[in-house]
């Protein structure tokens, strides 16, 4: 099975009054993997973090914790849309679909969450289109089960955006990122998240008309807010940087992307 059977795991009517499985008796300590696979993407220790979600997830799997193998199946989909294995990311989201459906979490917002996750990895291989009817349902069960400003929501706004654009409906990924922006500014140290949100408005410009003004204007304010002296400078910074410097490099901002790589090296140097 390349994606998905015809039976979608992200159509809520099929988990209506459905009650939720046991749990394990014998879970992994999910919280505990997640500290530690923190600390090493903090250091920069990326195949060291592959091996500890693949390890992790195998023993969930032994001990019958699908709970705690979703959630490592969900650590993983992030990981391989950075290291760029698509088969490898492709096994993940189909094994994480196929654990929701058949516990049938769709229709809850830690199901709709991994939902997300295997979206934006579809989109991340070139699969938009596919990736839409999820972010659709995941939009609606997030609708239906939290505050409108919680911050879930810029997640879904930016990445579901990311697809529109794919599919070059450019009125709904503006909506999308715009959408994003007003979440993310209510958040606490919002000037990462900003940032990139910026880079996806400038790409979205330059696709549609490579000479629209817009662009330059939020390139300069995604610089802007990756210098707010308040914001920490940490791994999570220095992995958001990351996610802007192709788009600095692309439009031409040379300088400010030197000074974002050697700012990332100084972060995971620790020094």
């Amino acid at each position: 099975m390349d994606y998905i059977e015809p039976a979608c795991c992200f159509d809520s009517s099929v988990y209506r009054g459905i009650p939720d499985a046991e749990p394990c008796r014998d879970p992994i300590d999910v919280p505990g993997v997640i500290r530690e696979l923190d600390g090493l993407y903090n250091a920069g220790r990326e195949k060291e973090a592959l091996s500890l979600l693949e390890r992790w997830r195998d023993e969930a799997r032994s001990r019958g914790d699908w709970r705690g193998e979703l959630s490592m199946l969900s650590e993983l989909l992030g990981y391989h849309r950075r290291d760029g294995d698509r088969d490898k990311a492709m096994a993940a989201v189909n094994a994480a679909l196929d654990l929701i459906r058949i516990h049938r979490m769709g229709a809850t917002v830690s199901g709709a969450t991994v939902l997300l996750n295997a979206a934006t990895t579809l989109k991340a291989f070139g699969r938009a289109r596919e990736s839409l009817p999820i972010f659709e349902h995941v939009s609606r069960v997030y609708g239906d089960n939290l505050d409108p400003a919680d911050y879930r929501f810029a997640g879904l706004y930016n990445n579901m955006g990311l697809s529109y654009a794919d599919a070059e409906d450019w009125l709904q990924a503006e909506r999308c990122f715009r959408l994003a922006l007003k979440v993310i500014a209510r958040c606490k140290d919002p000037g990462n998240e900003l940032a990139v949100t910026c880079c996806n408005l400038a790409e979205l410009y330059d696709k549609q008309d490579p000479e629209d003004p817009r662009i330059g204007e939020c390139m300069e304010q995604a610089w802007e807010y990756l210098n707010d002296p308040a914001l920490p400078r940490n791994g999570y910074h220095a992995f958001t940087a990351s996610k802007c410097i192709p788009s600095f490099d692309y439009f031409g901002y040379f300088l400010y992307s030197r000074e974002l790589k050697e700012r990332v090296e100084r972060i995971y140097a620790g020094t």
